[in-house]
């Protein structure tokens, strides 16, 4: 893919999480490319790698991001961390932004920008690798890239609820995903994701990305078309629709009951 594709891919995206239309992921958590590639052809806007509860290599997930890209989608890893170790490597292999579990405070927002942006705005360092185009990229790639990445916060306990406008405050976050199990966690009912404590505290990020003109993301488990227009009346703006994992899980559930039921 030539860089202007890439790059126009990665506009797109932005254009859209800064206006606020609907946007559509995939999530992926096995590391075969043809899972990835089966996904982006379905048209979402960007395929989410989940580094965090995997075991998805860094040498894998770029893989994974050359096969997203490969079929037109954007791709978002979520890292394991947030440390530059390993945010910076998946950056050099051409990721289009970053999905980045846990954040809580604006220190961390801060860090994150640093190892994000190039210089003035950030302190990513200068090299060549996939992202530039192994070098051919090179000059375009570092002074565009702070203007088309995207940056999303997942916000998972009630101390990012309660900084959230906080958080939503600087200008290189593009939007919040609410993640309802570690938020049920932190508020003592672990696992009640419709607790009202739970769905409150939901709400009041949905309700402060609305204020501050961010986009506000959820995952749909088992997803539906009803599923995901009440994710949107619920203020949601962009929606994860379920992940490989899920469907696989729900067809061999689903097998498991056939089969029990052949056998009796």
């Amino acid at each position: 893919m030539s860089y202007d594709a890439a790059l126009a891919r990665r506009k797109a995206l932005k254009t859209k999480l800064q206006n606020r239309e609907r946007v559509f992921g995939g999530w992926v958590s096995y590391t075969d490319p043809a899972i990835t590639e089966t996904f982006a052809k379905a048209g979402f806007d960007f395929i989410a790698i989940d580094m965090e509860h995997t075991t998805i290599s860094l040498t894998e997930a770029k893989t994974i991001i050359t096969s997203a890209q490969s079929e037109g989608a954007c791709c978002l890893p979520r890292p394991v961390s947030h440390t530059n170790d390993i945010v910076k490597p998946l950056l050099e292999a051409g990721a289009d932004g970053m999905f980045i579990q846990m954040v809580e405070t604006p220190e961390q927002v801060e860090a994150l920008i640093a190892a994000m942006k190039f210089p003035p705005v950030g302190r990513r360092s200068y090299g060549v690798n996939r992202a530039h185009g192994y070098g051919f990229d090179f000059d375009r790639y570092i002074t565009e890239w702070n203007d088309s990445s995207t940056l999303i916060l997942q916000i998972e306990s009630i101390t990012a609820v309660e900084n959230i406008d906080k958080l939503l405050a600087y200008p290189e976050v593009d939007g919040v995903m609410v993640g309802p199990y570690d938020i049920s966690g932190s508020l003592g009912v672990p696992g009640q994701t419709n607790h009202p404590k739970v769905r409150e505290a939901g709400r009041k990020v949905v309700e402060a990305a609305a204020r501050a003109g961010k986009s506000c993301c959820t995952q749909i488990a088992d997803v539906t078309p009803e599923r995901v227009q009440d994710a949107f009346d619920q203020g949601f703006t962009f929606v994860i629709l379920g992940s490989d994992l899920f469907i696989l899980w729900k067809w061999a559930e689903t097998m498991r009951g056939v089969i029990a039921e052949a056998k009796a």
